[in-house]
């Protein structure tokens, strides 16, 4: 794995998270207010749901 695939991924990883709040500022805003308002346990649990999710996706690739 080189320098180079690794940004690649993380420059993608920016686009893809900054295309939801340039193109529905307003949905984008409630769910992140909406997500402020819950428990830090479920907040942690939706972390790992989807760090596991993208583990199983990159290892269903390679």
């Amino acid at each position: 794995m080189t320098v180079e695939l690794l940004l690649t991924a993380f420059c993608l990883a920016l686009i893809i998270e900054g295309l939801i709040p340039a193109l529905f500022p307003n949905k984008w805003r409630n769910y992140v207010l909406k997500i402020a308002q819950e428990s830090p346990r479920n907040i942690r649990t939706m972390g790992i749901v989807v760090v596991f999710i993208g583990c199983l996706i990159l290892w269903l690739l390679y």
